[in-house]
């Protein structure tokens, strides 16, 4: 190889997806806790759970005087955010009852899914919630919906098709059956899903509430992969929708997923090979740190 060639290929092709970063629900519970503290600087603020799934933004908060709390404080004062990801009505009269002045902060579209889950639950749907039971958009989801059913046993989370296939018997005996989805699942888990409970169900009932959002940044970023050597994927590893990107990237090319730019370290060599790099996020990555990513991939050669 001659020292021209060894030249161009050290120059990479470093393409940031257009749909990166900050969703607008996230941008919306950001900014809008940063404008009641700037408005409220005597209050005390505080955020019923991390705001978003991302230390950086959290340690942020935290110097602006905006506190994350795990449960309401008994004869509380101040202002009390309840996240995007939303709470079970019995938490909100909880917050409500401990003095708070409550701020709902919930995204539009996991109301929605609220909504949806609790309406088929009040009509006696056997109601199936497709996404990671543990995190706190689901729980919310979860919680909502069991208040509506006649039986709590109705309404079910599955994160995998073989946790349906565990209580196949039961959705065999139920008479309706409804779906919903954690708002940043994949649409290749739903139409797996409908495939197999299509075939098994007498009555079924699907609503796809993937948020317009996940859906964008999902497809740009598998049209992104098909032309890279290597995709870069931001954000914590806590976050759902970051975690899909990476499992539905890493079926098209080689991908890593990294929290900030200090990790591309472990990678260099991988880096070094490629020539074509795609980076995408996940909507709780604020824009400062896909930007110091970027520039660290500029300077690996």
């Amino acid at each position: 190889m001659t020292l021209l060639e060894s030249w161009f290929k050290a120059i990479k092709n470093i393409k940031l997806a257009k749909n990166a970063g900050f969703c607008y629900g996230v941008k919306r519970a950001v900014e809008t806790t940063k404008k009641l503290k700037k408005e409220n600087p005597d209050k005390k603020v505080s955020v019923l759970g991390e705001l978003i799934h991302n230390s950086h933004v959290i340690a942020e908060l935290e110097n602006l005087g905006i506190e994350t709390i795990f449960e309401p404080e008994k004869n509380a004062q101040g202002i009390c955010i309840i996240r995007s990801h939303g709470e079970s009505s019995d938490v909100f009269e909880q917050v409500e009852k401990c003095g708070y002045e409550l701020v709902d902060l919930t995204c539009f579209d996991v109301k929605k899914v609220q909504s949806k889950a609790m309406e088929m639950a009040k009509e006696g749907f056997f109601v199936i919630i497709l996404g990671k039971k543990e995190h706190p958009e689901v729980k919310a989801i979860c919680a909502n919906a069991k208040k509506e059913a006649k039986k709590p046993n109705n309404v079910y989370v599955a994160s995998t098709i073989q946790s349906l296939k565990d209580i196949e018997s039961e959705i065999k005996s139920a008479y309706k059956v409804g779906v919903v989805l954690q708002t940043t699942q994949t649409k290749e888990y739903l139409l797996e899903v409908v495939d197999y409970l299509s075939k098994i169900c007498k009555i079924l009932k699907i609503e796809n509430t993937i948020c317009p959002s996940t859906s964008l940044r999902q497809n740009e970023a598998k049209k992104l992969a098909l032309e890279s050597d290597l995709m870069v994927v931001v954000g914590s590893k806590k976050s759902a929708n970051t975690t899909h990107l990476a499992e539905i990237l890493e079926k098209i090319t080689k991908t890593i997923h990294i929290e900030h730019q200090d990790e591309l370290d472990l990678y260099k060599e991988i880096i070094k090979q490629a020539q074509n790099i795609g980076v995408t996020a996940g909507a709780s990555t604020p824009d400062s740190i896909i930007n110091e990513v970027i520039k660290k991939l500029e300077n690996i050669n």
